[in-house]
Protein backbone atom coordinates (compact mmCIF):
# COMPACT_ATOMS: atom_id res chain seq x y z
CA UNK A 1 0.00 0.00 0.00
CA UNK A 2 0.88 3.81 -0.77
CA UNK A 3 0.31 5.76 1.99
CA UNK A 4 1.00 9.54 1.95
CA UNK A 5 1.41 11.12 5.23
CA UNK A 6 0.41 15.20 5.70
CA UNK A 7 2.92 16.75 8.42
CA UNK A 8 5.57 14.23 8.25
CA UNK A 9 8.10 15.93 9.41
CA UNK A 10 7.21 16.05 12.75
CA UNK A 11 7.94 14.13 15.56
CA UNK A 12 5.08 11.95 16.12
CA UNK A 13 4.29 11.15 12.21
CA UNK A 14 7.37 11.41 11.28
CA UNK A 15 8.06 8.05 13.58
CA UNK A 16 4.47 6.67 12.13
CA UNK A 17 6.64 7.05 8.44
CA UNK A 18 9.06 4.41 9.81
CA UNK A 19 7.30 2.23 11.32
CA UNK A 20 5.20 2.13 7.99
CA UNK A 21 7.90 2.02 5.71
CA UNK A 22 9.29 -1.54 8.38
CA UNK A 23 5.25 -2.55 7.68
CA UNK A 24 6.50 -3.06 3.95
CA UNK A 25 4.41 -0.12 3.11
CA UNK A 26 5.83 2.53 -0.13
CA UNK A 27 5.69 5.57 2.49
CA UNK A 28 6.11 9.09 0.92
CA UNK A 29 4.90 12.77 2.95
CA UNK A 30 4.52 16.46 2.57
CA UNK A 31 5.55 19.10 5.06
CA UNK A 32 6.08 22.70 5.11
CA UNK A 33 8.51 22.74 7.87
CA UNK A 34 11.50 20.63 8.04
CA UNK A 35 14.39 20.75 10.61
CA UNK A 36 16.60 17.78 12.22
CA UNK A 37 16.30 15.56 13.46
CA UNK A 38 13.38 14.42 12.28
CA UNK A 39 14.30 15.30 8.59
CA UNK A 40 17.78 13.99 8.90
CA UNK A 41 16.26 10.60 10.26
CA UNK A 42 13.41 10.83 7.36
CA UNK A 43 16.23 11.09 5.08
CA UNK A 44 18.44 8.33 6.00
CA UNK A 45 15.77 6.04 5.93
CA UNK A 46 14.97 6.45 2.36
CA UNK A 47 11.73 8.19 2.79
CA UNK A 48 10.31 10.87 0.46
CA UNK A 49 9.67 14.27 1.61
CA UNK A 50 7.90 16.78 -0.65
CA UNK A 51 8.62 20.41 0.15
CA UNK A 52 4.99 22.12 0.94
CA UNK A 53 1.53 21.14 0.28
CA UNK A 54 1.32 21.23 -2.94
CA UNK A 55 -2.28 19.40 -4.40
CA UNK A 56 0.02 18.05 -7.13
CA UNK A 57 1.92 15.62 -4.22
CA UNK A 58 -1.24 13.71 -4.65
CA UNK A 59 -0.32 12.79 -8.45
CA UNK A 60 1.02 9.00 -7.11
CA UNK A 61 -2.45 8.53 -5.97
CA UNK A 62 -1.58 6.88 -2.67
CA UNK A 63 -4.38 4.42 -1.43
CA UNK A 64 -4.53 6.11 2.19
CA UNK A 65 -3.88 9.48 3.39
CA UNK A 66 -2.80 9.86 7.10
CA UNK A 67 -3.23 13.62 8.35
CA UNK A 68 -1.01 15.29 11.27
CA UNK A 69 -2.99 17.48 13.74
CA UNK A 70 -1.38 20.40 12.98
CA UNK A 71 -3.18 20.41 9.38
CA UNK A 72 -6.35 21.95 9.20
CA UNK A 73 -9.07 22.97 6.29
CA UNK A 74 -7.78 24.75 3.82
CA UNK A 75 -4.91 22.81 3.30
CA UNK A 76 -4.19 22.47 -0.61
CA UNK A 77 -3.08 18.54 -0.18
CA UNK A 78 -6.04 17.44 2.53
CA UNK A 79 -8.72 19.50 0.29
CA UNK A 80 -7.75 17.48 -2.92
CA UNK A 81 -7.83 14.26 -0.85
CA UNK A 82 -11.20 15.18 0.53
CA UNK A 83 -12.78 16.30 -3.24
CA UNK A 84 -10.89 13.09 -4.38
CA UNK A 85 -12.49 10.89 -2.46
CA UNK A 86 -9.37 9.83 -1.37
CA UNK A 87 -9.20 7.29 2.34
CA UNK A 88 -7.99 8.96 5.04
CA UNK A 89 -7.63 8.95 8.86
CA UNK A 90 -5.62 10.17 11.82
CA UNK A 91 -1.69 9.23 12.78
CA UNK A 92 -3.28 7.52 15.41
CA UNK A 93 -6.23 5.95 14.63
CA UNK A 94 -3.72 4.08 12.17
CA UNK A 95 -0.87 3.25 14.84
CA UNK A 96 -3.92 1.51 17.35
CA UNK A 97 -4.97 -0.07 14.11
CA UNK A 98 -2.31 -1.25 12.52
CA UNK A 99 0.59 -1.38 15.33
CA UNK A 100 -0.97 -1.71 18.48
CA UNK A 101 -3.41 -4.37 18.09
CA UNK A 102 -2.30 -7.53 20.20
CA UNK A 103 0.34 -5.59 22.11
CA UNK A 104 1.17 -4.89 25.48
CA UNK A 105 1.36 -0.81 25.22
CA UNK A 106 3.11 0.81 27.73
CA UNK A 107 1.92 4.58 27.18
CA UNK A 108 3.75 7.68 28.72
CA UNK A 109 1.74 10.68 29.17
CA UNK A 110 1.69 14.10 31.26
CA UNK A 111 2.24 17.48 30.67
CA UNK A 112 6.43 17.12 30.82
CA UNK A 113 9.07 14.31 30.52
CA UNK A 114 7.18 11.98 27.94
CA UNK A 115 10.11 11.83 25.48
CA UNK A 116 12.47 11.15 28.09
CA UNK A 117 10.92 9.08 29.75
CA UNK A 118 9.32 6.69 26.67
CA UNK A 119 12.95 6.76 25.81
CA UNK A 120 14.35 5.27 28.90
CA UNK A 121 11.56 2.52 29.84
CA UNK A 122 12.04 1.65 25.85
CA UNK A 123 16.10 1.24 26.85
CA UNK A 124 15.04 -0.57 30.20
CA UNK A 125 12.95 -2.85 28.31
CA UNK A 126 15.90 -3.19 25.22
CA UNK A 127 18.70 -3.46 27.93
CA UNK A 128 16.46 -6.58 29.65
CA UNK A 129 16.73 -8.29 26.42
CA UNK A 130 12.86 -7.96 25.47
CA UNK A 131 13.13 -5.71 22.15
CA UNK A 132 10.20 -4.17 22.39
CA UNK A 133 9.13 -1.43 20.14
CA UNK A 134 8.15 2.03 20.54
CA UNK A 135 7.09 5.47 19.21
CA UNK A 136 9.14 8.19 20.59
CA UNK A 137 8.57 11.97 20.03
CA UNK A 138 12.44 12.38 19.90
CA UNK A 139 15.47 10.87 18.14
CA UNK A 140 17.10 9.15 21.34
CA UNK A 141 21.02 8.50 21.49
CA UNK A 142 20.47 4.75 22.50
CA UNK A 143 18.48 3.90 19.48
CA UNK A 144 19.28 4.76 15.70
CA UNK A 145 15.54 5.87 14.89
CA UNK A 146 12.40 6.98 16.95
CA UNK A 147 10.29 4.07 15.84
CA UNK A 148 9.97 0.36 15.51
CA UNK A 149 8.01 -2.70 15.31
CA UNK A 150 10.04 -4.89 17.84
CA UNK A 151 10.40 -8.21 17.96
CA UNK A 152 8.25 -9.06 20.84
CA UNK A 153 4.56 -7.72 22.40
CA UNK A 154 5.57 -4.78 23.96
CA UNK A 155 5.50 -1.60 22.81
CA UNK A 156 6.49 1.55 24.62
CA UNK A 157 4.54 4.75 22.89
CA UNK A 158 4.63 8.34 23.98
CA UNK A 159 0.88 8.94 24.64
CA UNK A 160 0.48 12.65 24.14
CA UNK A 161 -2.82 14.61 25.02
CA UNK A 162 -3.29 16.64 22.02
CA UNK A 163 -6.06 15.91 19.81
CA UNK A 164 -5.49 13.55 16.56
CA UNK A 165 -6.21 15.50 13.41
CA UNK A 166 -9.00 17.90 12.53
CA UNK A 167 -11.40 15.19 12.03
CA UNK A 168 -10.79 13.88 15.41
CA UNK A 169 -10.72 15.64 17.87
CA UNK A 170 -10.45 13.36 20.94
CA UNK A 171 -6.50 13.36 22.13
CA UNK A 172 -4.23 10.83 20.85
CA UNK A 173 -3.80 8.75 24.03
CA UNK A 174 -7.10 7.72 23.74
CA UNK A 175 -6.74 5.38 20.89
CA UNK A 176 -3.90 3.79 22.29
CA UNK A 177 -5.58 2.25 26.07
CA UNK A 178 -2.66 0.97 26.96
CA UNK A 179 -2.07 -1.75 29.84
CA UNK A 180 0.87 0.10 31.60
CA UNK A 181 0.49 3.62 31.92
CA UNK A 182 2.51 6.35 32.99
CA UNK A 183 1.18 9.63 34.45
CA UNK A 184 4.25 11.92 35.05
CA UNK A 185 2.24 15.46 35.77
CA UNK A 186 -0.40 17.56 34.60
CA UNK A 187 -0.26 21.52 34.15
CA UNK A 188 -1.98 23.34 31.85
CA UNK A 189 -0.94 23.57 28.12
CA UNK A 190 -1.85 23.63 24.66
CA UNK A 191 -4.24 27.00 25.36
CA UNK A 192 -5.07 26.71 21.50
CA UNK A 193 -7.34 23.93 22.00
CA UNK A 194 -7.82 23.78 25.86
CA UNK A 195 -9.89 25.64 27.47
CA UNK A 196 -8.74 25.41 31.01
CA UNK A 197 -6.49 22.61 33.25
CA UNK A 198 -10.30 21.37 33.48
CA UNK A 199 -10.14 20.43 30.08
CA UNK A 200 -7.43 18.70 29.96
CA UNK A 201 -8.65 16.41 33.03
CA UNK A 202 -11.44 15.21 31.36
CA UNK A 203 -9.15 13.58 28.23
CA UNK A 204 -6.94 12.00 30.91
CA UNK A 205 -9.85 10.97 32.91
CA UNK A 206 -11.53 9.36 29.27
CA UNK A 207 -7.95 7.78 29.40
CA UNK A 208 -8.19 6.11 32.69
CA UNK A 209 -11.73 4.90 30.96
CA UNK A 210 -10.11 2.71 28.82
CA UNK A 211 -7.71 1.07 30.46
CA UNK A 212 -7.94 -2.33 31.56
CA UNK A 213 -8.44 -3.84 35.09
CA UNK A 214 -5.24 -6.01 34.64
CA UNK A 215 -3.14 -3.21 34.30
CA UNK A 216 -0.74 -0.79 36.20
CA UNK A 217 -0.96 3.31 36.53
CA UNK A 218 2.27 4.85 37.85
CA UNK A 219 2.22 8.38 39.25
CA UNK A 220 3.24 10.86 41.47
CA UNK A 221 1.99 10.83 44.81
CA UNK A 222 2.34 15.00 44.92
CA UNK A 223 0.55 15.92 41.59
CA UNK A 224 -3.34 17.18 43.10
CA UNK A 225 -4.14 17.48 39.11
CA UNK A 226 -3.97 14.03 38.73
CA UNK A 227 -5.70 13.22 42.24
CA UNK A 228 -8.44 14.60 40.91
CA UNK A 229 -8.45 13.15 37.65
CA UNK A 230 -8.51 9.84 39.50
CA UNK A 231 -11.30 10.96 42.00
CA UNK A 232 -13.26 11.11 38.75
CA UNK A 233 -13.53 7.26 38.16
CA UNK A 234 -10.56 4.49 37.78
CA UNK A 235 -10.71 1.17 37.62
CA UNK A 236 -6.85 -0.02 37.52
CA UNK A 237 -4.63 -0.61 39.99
CA UNK A 238 -1.90 2.72 41.24
CA UNK A 239 1.37 2.58 42.52
CA UNK A 240 2.53 5.72 43.83
CA UNK A 241 6.33 7.43 43.46
CA UNK A 242 7.22 9.82 46.20
CA UNK A 243 10.86 11.81 46.94
CA UNK A 244 12.05 11.71 50.58
CA UNK A 245 9.29 10.54 51.65
CA UNK A 246 9.27 9.40 55.98
CA UNK A 247 8.94 5.59 56.56
CA UNK A 248 5.68 5.53 57.71
CA UNK A 249 3.92 7.71 55.15
CA UNK A 250 5.19 5.15 52.66
CA UNK A 251 3.30 2.72 55.01
CA UNK A 252 0.32 4.96 54.14
CA UNK A 253 0.91 6.11 50.63
CA UNK A 254 1.03 2.36 49.68
CA UNK A 255 -2.98 2.57 50.13
CA UNK A 256 -4.84 -0.38 48.84
CA UNK A 257 -2.38 -1.40 46.05
CA UNK A 258 -0.20 -2.12 48.80
CA UNK A 259 3.07 -0.75 47.19
CA UNK A 260 4.86 2.59 47.27
CA UNK A 261 7.87 3.47 45.45
CA UNK A 262 10.32 6.60 47.20
CA UNK A 263 13.52 7.64 45.76
CA UNK A 264 16.27 8.81 48.40
CA UNK A 265 18.55 11.58 45.65
CA UNK A 266 22.55 10.61 46.80
CA UNK A 267 23.53 14.08 44.73
CA UNK A 268 22.49 17.62 44.29
CA UNK A 269 22.27 17.38 40.22
CA UNK A 270 20.49 13.80 39.91
CA UNK A 271 23.51 12.14 38.82
CA UNK A 272 23.18 9.45 41.59
CA UNK A 273 19.87 8.50 43.52
CA UNK A 274 18.55 5.03 45.39
CA UNK A 275 15.00 3.82 45.16
CA UNK A 276 13.08 2.15 47.56
CA UNK A 277 10.16 -0.33 47.27
CA UNK A 278 8.11 -0.32 50.06
CA UNK A 279 5.62 -3.21 50.45
CA UNK A 280 3.01 -2.67 53.38
CA UNK A 281 3.49 -5.45 56.14
CA UNK A 282 7.02 -6.43 54.37
CA UNK A 283 9.62 -5.09 56.62
CA UNK A 284 12.81 -3.32 55.27
CA UNK A 285 12.10 -2.15 51.45
CA UNK A 286 14.26 -3.52 48.40
CA UNK A 287 16.49 -0.80 47.55
CA UNK A 288 18.44 -0.03 44.10
CA UNK A 289 20.67 2.23 43.45
CA UNK A 290 21.06 4.89 40.02
CA UNK A 291 24.36 6.09 39.00
CA UNK A 292 24.47 7.60 35.49
CA UNK A 293 25.01 10.33 33.51
CA UNK A 294 21.80 12.53 33.05
CA UNK A 295 20.65 15.60 35.16
CA UNK A 296 17.80 16.80 37.25
CA UNK A 297 15.61 15.93 39.54
CA UNK A 298 13.22 15.95 36.52
CA UNK A 299 14.61 13.15 35.28
CA UNK A 300 15.34 11.17 38.48
CA UNK A 301 11.52 10.94 38.45
CA UNK A 302 11.32 10.07 34.82
CA UNK A 303 14.05 7.40 35.76
CA UNK A 304 11.61 5.86 38.12
CA UNK A 305 8.26 6.33 36.93
CA UNK A 306 10.31 3.84 34.16
CA UNK A 307 11.31 1.58 36.59
CA UNK A 308 7.73 0.88 37.65
CA UNK A 309 6.48 0.38 34.39
CA UNK A 310 9.10 -1.74 33.10
CA UNK A 311 8.93 -4.00 36.60
CA UNK A 312 5.00 -4.69 35.49
CA UNK A 313 6.03 -6.21 32.49
CA UNK A 314 8.86 -8.29 34.51
CA UNK A 315 11.86 -6.48 34.66
CA UNK A 316 13.79 -6.72 37.57
CA UNK A 317 14.24 -3.48 39.67
CA UNK A 318 17.69 -3.96 39.85
CA UNK A 319 18.61 -4.71 36.17
CA UNK A 320 16.42 -1.64 35.40
CA UNK A 321 18.95 0.63 37.25
CA UNK A 322 21.63 -1.26 35.64
CA UNK A 323 20.11 -0.23 32.23
CA UNK A 324 19.70 3.42 32.62
CA UNK A 325 23.71 3.72 33.67
CA UNK A 326 24.05 2.89 30.31
CA UNK A 327 21.12 5.53 29.12
CA UNK A 328 22.71 8.49 27.06
CA UNK A 329 19.55 10.19 26.80
CA UNK A 330 17.52 12.08 24.20
CA UNK A 331 18.75 14.72 21.23
CA UNK A 332 17.31 18.14 21.75
CA UNK A 333 17.23 17.72 25.53
CA UNK A 334 19.90 19.73 26.53
CA UNK A 335 21.85 18.20 24.33
CA UNK A 336 25.49 19.72 23.87
CA UNK A 337 25.31 21.17 20.37
CA UNK A 338 29.88 22.19 20.73
CA UNK A 339 31.63 24.01 22.41
CA UNK A 340 33.81 27.09 20.70
CA UNK A 341 35.81 30.07 21.59
CA UNK A 342 35.51 27.98 25.39
CA UNK A 343 31.68 28.09 25.67
CA UNK A 344 29.07 25.37 25.54
CA UNK A 345 26.02 25.56 23.71
CA UNK A 346 23.14 23.27 24.44
CA UNK A 347 20.02 22.39 22.36
CA UNK A 348 16.60 22.09 24.54
CA UNK A 349 13.12 21.48 23.66
CA UNK A 350 11.77 23.12 26.99
CA UNK A 351 8.39 24.95 25.84
CA UNK A 352 6.79 24.90 29.16
CA UNK A 353 7.92 27.33 32.46
CA UNK A 354 8.02 24.41 34.13
CA UNK A 355 10.28 22.71 31.53
CA UNK A 356 12.52 25.20 31.53
CA UNK A 357 12.97 25.41 35.44
CA UNK A 358 13.98 22.26 35.40
CA UNK A 359 16.29 22.31 32.97
CA UNK A 360 17.93 25.18 33.95
CA UNK A 361 17.89 23.48 37.66
CA UNK A 362 19.60 20.53 36.56
CA UNK A 363 22.52 22.39 35.09
CA UNK A 364 22.84 24.92 37.39
CA UNK A 365 23.36 21.57 39.88
CA UNK A 366 25.66 20.02 37.50
CA UNK A 367 27.93 22.69 37.48
CA UNK A 368 27.95 23.69 40.92
CA UNK A 369 28.84 27.45 40.13
CA UNK A 370 31.12 26.77 37.60
CA UNK A 371 30.46 29.11 34.42
CA UNK A 372 28.06 31.66 33.74
CA UNK A 373 24.48 30.10 32.34
CA UNK A 374 22.80 32.19 29.69
CA UNK A 375 19.48 30.72 28.80
CA UNK A 376 17.69 32.00 24.87
CA UNK A 377 14.01 31.46 24.88
CA UNK A 378 12.09 31.01 21.96
CA UNK A 379 8.04 31.48 22.47
CA UNK A 380 6.89 28.97 19.70
CA UNK A 381 4.52 26.86 21.40
CA UNK A 382 0.68 28.22 20.83
CA UNK A 383 0.29 28.44 24.14
CA UNK A 384 3.32 30.43 25.23
CA UNK A 385 3.05 32.85 22.35
CA UNK A 386 -0.84 33.56 23.16
CA UNK A 387 0.91 35.28 26.26
CA UNK A 388 -1.19 32.59 28.59
CA UNK A 389 2.43 31.85 30.94
CA UNK A 390 3.22 35.45 31.04
CA UNK A 391 2.95 35.41 34.76
CA UNK A 392 5.13 32.83 35.24
CA UNK A 393 7.99 32.63 32.61
CA UNK A 394 9.82 35.17 34.98
CA UNK A 395 10.08 32.55 37.77
CA UNK A 396 11.25 30.08 35.80
CA UNK A 397 14.66 31.60 34.63
CA UNK A 398 15.85 32.05 38.41
CA UNK A 399 18.88 29.79 38.02
CA UNK A 400 20.36 30.96 35.05
CA UNK A 401 22.79 34.18 35.16
CA UNK A 402 21.15 35.78 32.13
CA UNK A 403 17.85 35.53 29.82
CA UNK A 404 17.73 36.49 26.36
CA UNK A 405 14.25 36.50 25.08
CA UNK A 406 13.17 36.27 21.00
CA UNK A 407 9.90 37.99 20.30
CA UNK A 408 8.60 37.14 16.95
CA UNK A 409 6.16 38.76 14.56
CA UNK A 410 2.50 38.37 16.16
CA UNK A 411 3.83 37.19 19.42
CA UNK A 412 1.30 38.08 22.91
CA UNK A 413 3.84 37.97 25.38
CA UNK A 414 5.02 41.04 26.77
CA UNK A 415 8.90 40.39 26.67
CA UNK A 416 9.69 43.56 28.05
CA UNK A 417 7.64 42.94 31.02
CA UNK A 418 9.19 39.83 31.43
CA UNK A 419 12.71 41.63 31.21
CA UNK A 420 11.69 44.03 33.84
CA UNK A 421 10.27 40.77 35.79
CA UNK A 422 13.30 38.12 35.69
CA UNK A 423 15.73 38.31 38.16
CA UNK A 424 18.69 37.89 35.96
CA UNK A 425 19.40 40.55 33.66
CA UNK A 426 17.43 40.10 30.54
CA UNK A 427 17.39 41.17 26.81
CA UNK A 428 14.77 41.20 23.80
CA UNK A 429 15.97 40.71 20.62
CA UNK A 430 13.39 40.30 17.04
CA UNK A 431 15.86 38.82 15.25
CA UNK A 432 17.86 35.10 15.16
CA UNK A 433 21.21 37.12 13.82
CA UNK A 434 20.29 40.12 16.41
CA UNK A 435 20.82 37.51 18.83
CA UNK A 436 23.94 35.97 17.66
CA UNK A 437 25.66 38.76 17.49
CA UNK A 438 24.90 40.14 21.18
CA UNK A 439 25.76 36.71 22.38
CA UNK A 440 29.17 36.58 20.40
CA UNK A 441 30.09 39.71 21.76
CA UNK A 442 29.32 39.73 25.05
CA UNK A 443 29.78 35.93 26.16
CA UNK A 444 33.50 34.72 27.66
CA UNK A 445 35.11 31.48 27.41
CA UNK A 446 33.80 29.23 30.38
CA UNK A 447 30.22 29.88 29.68
CA UNK A 448 27.25 27.70 28.79
CA UNK A 449 24.49 29.13 26.16
CA UNK A 450 20.96 27.10 26.61
CA UNK A 451 19.22 27.66 23.30
CA UNK A 452 15.48 26.69 24.34
CA UNK A 453 12.90 26.06 21.65
CA UNK A 454 10.43 23.08 20.36
CA UNK A 455 11.48 24.32 17.21
CA UNK A 456 14.04 24.77 14.51
CA UNK A 457 14.67 28.38 16.28
CA UNK A 458 15.93 30.10 13.12
CA UNK A 459 19.08 27.62 12.60
CA UNK A 460 20.58 29.50 15.66
CA UNK A 461 22.34 26.85 16.63
CA UNK A 462 24.72 26.31 14.05
CA UNK A 463 24.78 30.01 13.06
CA UNK A 464 26.06 30.59 17.22
CA UNK A 465 28.62 28.12 17.14
CA UNK A 466 30.30 29.85 13.72
CA UNK A 467 30.08 33.17 14.91
CA UNK A 468 31.96 32.06 18.43
CA UNK A 469 34.74 30.14 16.78
CA UNK A 470 34.79 33.20 14.59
Amino acid sequence: MHLHIIGICGTFMGSLALLARELGHRVSGCDANTYPPMSTQLEDSGIEVLEGYLPGHLDARPELVLVGNTISRGNAVLERALEEGTPYMSGPQWLAQHVLRDKWVLGVAGTHGKTSTSAMLAWILEYAGLRPGFLIGGVTNNFPVSARLGETPFFVVEADEYDSAFCDKRSKFIHYAPRTTILNNLEFDHADIFENLAAIQRQFHHLLRVLPGNGRIVMPADEPALDEVLAQGCWTPVQRIGMNCPRADCERLAGENKVFWNIRPQADDGSEFELEKHRTGAGEPFVAAVSWNQTGQHNVRNAVAAIVAAEHVGVGITTAAEALGHFHGVKRRLELRGTAGGISVYDDFAHHPTAIATTLQGLAAKLGGEGRIVAVIEPRSNTMKAGVHQHTLAASVEKADQVVWFQPENCGLDCAALTAAATPPSHVFDSVDAIVAFLAEHSKPGGHIVLMSNGGFGGIHEKLLRELEA
